[in-house]
């Protein structure tokens, strides 16, 4: 029971910390080095993976990226196909 609790906080800091977009080489490593044993580490960050990415929306279609090229004044430019790519229909 102490040990699933100690797990549980360790999870949850994890978790926290990783919001706010640290790195788990940084927490890992500053865990570590404050003590704590590498396996609790490495499984309470798998642990808090697995949590965090039950939580992420599904994406229920693919996003469509549109590009086009400005110039220096923030102008679409428009760029003309070449006549063989127009008469071919490429």
């Amino acid at each position: 029971m102490r040990e699933s609790n100690y797990r549980k906080k360790l999870v949850e800091y994890l978790k926290k910390n990783l919001k706010k977009n640290y790195t788990e080489e940084s927490l890992k490593w500053a865990l570590i080095d404050q003590g704590y044993s590498r396996t609790d580490v490495l499984r309470s960050l798998e642990q808090a993976n697995k949590e965090l990415a039950e939580k992420v929306p599904v994406l229920k279609e693919k996003p469509v990226i549109k590009y086009q090229i400005i110039d220096e004044n923030d102008n679409p430019i428009s760029i003309k196909k070449p006549l063989w790519k127009r008469i071919l229909g490429l």
